[in-house]
């Protein structure tokens, strides 16, 4: 792999440059900008160009989806940076404290389900007379058959 010179610290950087060096595919950019998420200017040719600092959101943004944070609520945050700038480390601190609160529940709510499942078929999905995990009492039978909740309220 090459060096970047330093004259090319400031270059713009083709949305196949951004897909090569981020990882996610030229529609998934696209798809990012059309969300608002990551922003692009035409170059004097009408070519689509990314300021290099594409390169930090649209690596938090992996992160954030990794973790399963939707895209929207991965907007809102960046929605609420000064200037609409790139995270900085103060930043990135403060966004991942806010999703770790939500990865914490969503980890401890699985945990529960894990523990829990040998007893479970999956909320009522049978009519089971007695779901002690989501249908205690069979009470979700009145909505009809099949599965009725998938998130614990």
């Amino acid at each position: 792999m090459s060096k970047i010179a330093v004259a090319d610290i400031g270059k713009a950087l083709t949305p196949g440059e951004v897909a090569r060096r981020s990882g996610v595919a030229v529609s998934a950019l696209h798809f990012y900008e059309k969300k608002g998420l990551i922003h692009s200017y035409r170059s004097s040719g009408n070519q689509r160009r990314y300021s290099r600092d594409v390169l930090r959101r649209v690596a938090v943004i992996k992160v954030a989806q990794r973790i399963g944070i939707p895209l929207a609520e991965i907007g809102r945050a960046m929605s609420e940076l000064p200037d609409g700038r790139t995270p900085n480390a103060h930043d990135w601190k403060r966004l991942s404290a806010h999703w770790r609160h939500d990865l914490d529940e969503r980890i401890q709510s699985l945990t529960q389900l894990r523990d829990q499942l040998d007893g479970c078929i999956g909320c009522g999905c049978l009519s089971i007379n007695a779901c002690r995990l989501r249908n205690p009492l069979d009470e979700l039978s009145e909505d009809g058959p099949g599965p009725r909740l998938l998130e614990p309220d």
